[in-house]
């Protein structure tokens, strides 16, 4: 007999030869009230060692934690569906359940948080917990929803990961005893990596639609894109040629960049200040909203930041450390600051701030009397040069597009309200009290030469975003940048600070880091905290799965009669369809009106005369008569999509026949 079939044999003698009415009682009980199994003996742990089943009972809470996101991951692994899925003869006495099978959770999470208990009050008493655990595992074969091997697999997985928590909490307690700052931020950023991991493979939230319309980019690598460099579309190309076209694929970058990110900071704030300094600005880093979401989504503000920060930190280190003969460190600078254009052309402020801060600071104009600044200059552009001939073969695109997005053809035009909304989204990215103590801090620090590098950084990034708010709209995450030395600033003037500050000043400050925590827990976690529809930052996320899967039926349907092609009059929705229909298909972009994008430079319509088509388009609306006069008939659907019970966005489905043609010309915005 082959490993499956041992295996199935094991689970009917189980699950049927040793099934009795105690059992059909006592197993779906143990099943389904896991918590109340261990909550006796956990009493008696706690009046016997009180204070200290603290330590004990958080470690293995965390087990519990590691071992239920590891155990889901590799379910979508293994793909191994449940018995009672596959056999219609399992004594099934609780739901079947929708995940794979392979590994159990339930014994994985069991398994983890008994054996950190025994392994931590290393008494042969607590074996006990052990047994319960294995009770537990044996209750998922005898109620019909696991295989023993499930079973076998998430014990070994639970007590795996409870010994690497044991471990992890010994060395935490020593690095806390020994003050290791570096050792705990790679501690603590190896343990959010590997929980942001898992959420990208297991949460809930889909491809925003830029992530997928960049990986439409990474589909078709180029030079340049329409409207930004090809930084994103490569970083994406790599990570899908690891992973294949899944999420983590695409978003596999954001918290690898996240992570060194905030140990580039740590090093600046170290050099600058010292290491209790570093160590808070790179852990404000992970929790502050306006980047920690860049260590789950991948945007170009994920390598942005990482390119930024790595700017900074060469930048200070020729500065401080290097001296100015050398051309290596200013070509490495130029070299970082031209992936950094590449990624985002807002890269750009970062030579204007390295020029301002040489010409202000004293000590540091003779810089600007030697070749080096300016052969970084050159690199950096040479680097960044494909996107100039990309634009040159392109009618300069890009230019047209940016100055759209600057409102240059409105002329100048002063406008409050935008203003206002400006800084309030500042104050909501960053939270408000934060929001206020960055710029206290950096005020603080003006007049070091440490405090005058972290201003030249931060004020002309904001200054400048601040005054393009008064004449038209200004994105949330445009000014971002601005904000990295201010973390420095800010863990330097209050938390290196800490035993000289005053009681108000100390809760001031604890009271930015808890409402910056919590923003980021809402931020990741929005339905435990039942956000409205209107502020709930995750609506944008959800539903593309969905609206991929009732596309992909229509579709098969359409394909059936003939050709066919997908379509929509809108880029987001159109890069949303190619990465969640079946197969991946090729979409287009109809233009309907709206602005010119990245699919009116790729091949489209001309070639599929004749064909069939679906064509999609976000709410309930109607078919545009460009659309409409296209093909010769065209049937309307009405599809609404619901997570949990709430309607998150309607679509409308068109089913069209006989395409004739569509001609569209982008309309170019300056």
């Amino acid at each position: 007999m082959s490993l499956p079939e041992i295996d199935a044999a094991l689970f009917f003698f189980i699950n049927r030869d040793l099934q009795n009415a105690l059992f059909d009682r006592l197993m779906p009980f143990v099943t389904s009230h896991t918590l109340l199994v261990f909550l006796p003996f956990v009493l008696l742990l706690i009046l016997r060692v009180k204070k200290d089943a603290i330590p004990v009972l958080l470690v293995a809470l965390f087990a519990i934690t590691i071992a239920d996101a590891s155990s889901h991951a590799l379910k979508e692994v293994f793909l191994r569906p449940r018995p009672c899925s596959t056999f219609s003869n399992v004594h099934l006495l609780v739901g079947c359940g929708r995940s794979y099978a392979m590994p159990s959770n339930h014994a994985a999470n069991a398994f983890a948080f008994a054996m950190t208990i025994w392994m931590m009050m290393k008494k042969k008493a607590y074996a006990v917990f052990a047994a319960l655990a294995a009770a537990i595992g044996l209750s998922r074969v005898s109620v019909g929803v696991h295989y023993p091997a499930d079973v076998l697999v998430g014990a070994l997985i639970g007590t795996a990961i409870a010994h690497t928590a044991v471990l992890i909490y010994q060395r935490a307690v020593q690095i806390v005893e020994h003050r290791w700052y570096g050792q705990g931020l790679v501690l603590i950023l190896l343990l959010l990596s590997f929980f942001r991991i898992t959420y990208i493979m297991t949460g809930p939230f889909d491809l925003s639609p830029d992530e997928a319309h960049y990986w439409e980019w990474s589909r078709r690598l180029d030079w340049s894109y329409y409207s930004k460099g090809p930084m994103i579309a490569c970083l994406i190309r790599v990570g899908t040629g690891i992973f294949g076209n899944s999420v983590l694929g695409v978003r596999v970058f954001a918290p690898i960049l996240s992570a060194f990110s905030s140990l580039m900071l740590f090093r600046l704030g170290k050099e600058l200040y010292s290491e209790k300094t570093g160590f808070a600005a790179a852990l404000l880093l992970q929790i502050v909203p306006l980047f920690s979401v860049f260590g789950i989504v991948l945007t170009i503000d994920a390598p942005f930041i990482f390119f930024w920060i790595l700017s900074l930190t060469l930048f200070h280190h020729i500065i401080w450390k290097e001296g100015q003969a050398s051309r290596v460190p200013w070509s490495l600078l130029g070299i970082a600051v031209g992936l950094g254009l590449l990624t985002k052309y807002t890269m750009a402020f970062f030579p204007l701030s390295a020029f301002l801060f040489l010409l202000v600071r004293k000590h540091c104009r003779k810089y600007l009397k030697t070749a080096g600044p300016y052969f970084g200059l050159i690199v950096s552009m040479l680097v960044f040069s494909p996107v100039l001939f990309w634009n040159a073969a392109n009618g300069w695109v890009t230019l047209k597009h940016t100055a759209g997005q600057a409102h240059i053809g409105d002329g100048l035009v002063l406008s409050f309200r935008t203003f206002g909304e400006f800084l309030g989204s500042q104050a909501g990215v960053l939270t408000p009290v934060l929001f206020v103590m960055l710029f206290t801090a950096l005020f603080k620090l003006r007049d070091s030469r440490e405090g005058s590098f972290l201003i030249w950084f931060s004020t002309p990034v904001i200054a400048f975003f601040l005054l393009k708010s008064l004449q038209g709209k200004v994105q949330a995450n445009w000014a971002m940048t601005g904000y990295i030395t201010a973390l420095i600033a800010f863990s330097a003037a209050y938390i290196g600070r800490w035993k000289d500050l005053r009681t108000p000043a100390r809760l001031t400050a604890a009271g930015a880091l808890l409402l910056a925590l919590m923003a980021s827990l809402i931020v990741h976690f929005p339905s435990a905290f039942r956000l409205p529809d209107n502020v709930d930052p995750s609506r944008r996320f959800v539903g593309w799965r969905e609206l991929g899967r009732e596309a992909s039926l229509s579709y098969q349907k359409l394909s059936a009669q003939g050709p066919a092609f997908v379509f929509s009059d809108s880029y987001q929705v159109s890069s949303e369809l190619a990465f969640y229909m079946e197969g991946n298909p090729i979409t287009y972009c109809a233009n309907t009106g709206r602005r010119m994008n990245q699919y009116d430079l790729w091949p489209g319509f001309d070639r599929l005369i004749g064909q069939n088509a679906l064509f999609v388009r976000t709410k309930e609306k109607g078919l545009p008569e460009e659309v409409r006069s296209a093909f010769a008939s065209c049937d309307r659907e009405v599809m609404t999509v619901k997570t949990r019970n709430r309607k998150i966005m309607k679509f409308t489905l068109f089913t069209c026949y006989d395409f004739r043609g569509f001609k569209s010309q982008p309309i170019e915005s300056f």
